[in-house]
């Protein structure tokens, strides 16, 4: 029997579930009936080798650790566990009085058509993220999964190997045998490293299928749903690889702008609980990307869509040949639109997503243990204080920029000593330094920072003021026009590297 082939009761339990429902959903894994109010899920009737469904005690496991993993991160849609029996009349019944033949997850329905898959432009800069600062949370309360890591990842490389070599149909296989050959290589080269973060509480249970088709967005918030519970060479994960299929995602449906954000907000959370190696962990990324690619890319062939293979194995090979890092720094007064245009450069410098983006107004509250957006007050900025940020800022972007990520650092850099501080830390890591100097009028500027509302910065118009009788701007930063369409103005600084 096929792994694809149902099961008698398979194919008649599917076949009494269809009559309660107006919608049914079929994965590689399960199926899923939707009625108005419920979803109900039962698991295919087969071994399909990543995961074993074949006879009920194991499906009832899967089942019991889906509702666990899920309620994690989705306590409101995973309900219950439910026992499927054979009445006397020979029929099925939902926790009936006859003899158990199978079990059932029951689920709140959602609108499947917020699932950010059916429309990803619906992930703007601030969703985007919110999703990475959330997922950083998510990992930061998941269990440490020491043994997990680079086991699991050596796992997926060695079986999307399998996968696309036994499914070449549709698909050139150089191409794949140049994926295969690359992605080992690399994962040798990242060996030791990926061990030292696996021993070092960057592997956790984590979600493990964190792509747009598993993210709900609902009343404004992301929710992550559907995480993978039935084999913990998928799950128990470092969570940079668990974070990687979103940003692979993102960046394969052309939304580098919404992975640059999600990137950078994630990292910038996550230091507030990992340890400091979570910067240096961001050179195994382009492998993790690659691998997360090689995943789709036999998910797609499996589904018969061998145009998507084709393009996510050629996906895979480009994130293993990345653009060298390159530092730029973004400077101006407050309201000057240095953040906007900071992540607007951004998805256009070195590896994809782009330039992790470093803002001090967000680790100046780090560093105090507060929100982005909480306000702090003018007391806390205090030279100290500010010192502090800015050495924070170059160890971090030193780090990301020896890991080989390109970072755009976001800071008013009013002082000369900082701006050459910046310039001798590109020098250092051997890397190219681009700047820009956002300029605009003195009024348009107070009349921006005057209606800004839920931002890190702190700046008010009183502040502003006390920076223009301070400012010495930089002669050798090209200035951008600060008035003009973000957009425009990026794209035109990105094409005339000075």
């Amino acid at each position: 029997m096929s792994v694809w082939e149902p099961t008698v009761l398979e194919a008649e339990l599917t076949a009494w579930l269809r009559t309660r429902a107006d919608k049914t959903i079929d994965t590689a894994c399960a199926h899923v009936f939707l009625t108005p109010e419920v979803a109900w899920k039962i698991k295919r009737h087969a071994d399909l080798g990543y995961a074993n469904f074949s006879s009920a005690e194991h499906r009832k496991w899967a089942l019991d650790r889906e509702l666990e993993f899920n309620r994690a991160a989705a306590p409101d849609i995973y309900r219950a566990v439910h026992r499927i029996t054979r009445e006397p009349g020979g029929g099925f019944a939902i926790d009936g009085a006859g003899e158990l033949v199978d079990h059932v997850l029951e689920m709140r329905r959602f609108d499947e058509t917020q699932v950010l898959s059916a429309r990803p432009e619906a992930v703007t800069g601030d969703l985007a993220e919110a999703l990475g600062r959330m997922i950083a949370g998510f990992h930061a309360a998941a269990p440490p999964r020491p043994a997990g890591g680079l086991t699991a990842l050596s796992f997926t490389v060695g079986s999307n190997a399998q996968l696309l070599r036994e499914t070449c149909q549709g698909l050139d296989q150089d191409r794949v045998e140049t994926m295969i050959a690359l992605t080992e290589a690399e994962l040798e080269r990242q060996a030791t490293a990926l061990a030292h973060r696996s021993a070092g509480g960057f592997s956790r249970r984590c979600h493990g299928d964190l792509h747009l088709g598993n993210i709900l967005l609902e009343d404004g918030r992301p929710v992550l749903f559907d995480c993978i519970e039935f084999n913990d060479l998928l799950s128990d994960l470092d969570v940079q690889y668990d974070l990687a299929f979103l940003l692979m995602d993102l960046d394969f449906r052309g939304r580098r702008d919404a992975g640059v954000r999600a990137l950078s907000g994630y990292m910038d959370e996550a230091a507030r609980s990992f340890p400091a190696e979570i910067w240096d962990g961001l050179a195994s990324l382009p492998l993790m990307l690659s691998v997360r690619a090689g995943v789709r890319a036999h998910v797609s062939a499996h589904s018969a869509d061998p145009a998507a293979a084709r393009a996510y194995v050629e996906a895979a090979i480009a994130h293993l040949s990345p653009p060298p890092a390159v530092l730029a720094a973004v400077g101006g007064l407050s309201g000057s639109g240095k953040s906007h245009f900071a992540r607007a450069v951004a998805p256009g410098l070195g590896a994809s997503p782009g330039a992790l983006i470093l803002r001090t107004d967000e680790i100046r509250k780090r560093l105090a243990g507060m929100a982005p957006t909480d306000p702090m007050p003018r007391a806390a900025y205090t030279p100290a204080a500010q010192g502090e940020t800015y050495d924070e800022m170059i160890a971090n972007a030193r780090a990301a920029l020896e890991a080989g990520r390109s970072v755009v650092l976001d800071a008013t850099f009013l002082d000369p000593g900082l701006r050459d501080r910046v310039a001798a830390l590109a020098a250092e890591c051997g890397v190219p330094f681009r700047a820009a100097w956002m300029d605009a009028p003195v009024e348009v500027l107070e009349a921006r920072v005057a209606g800004r509302r839920g931002d890190a910065s702190d700046a008010t118009v009183a502040v502003l003021r006390e920076q223009v009788a301070r400012l010495q701007a930089p002669a050798d930063w090209p200035k951008v026009d600060a008035t003009a369409p973000t957009a425009a103005a990026a794209r035109d600084w990105l094409a005339n590297p000075l």
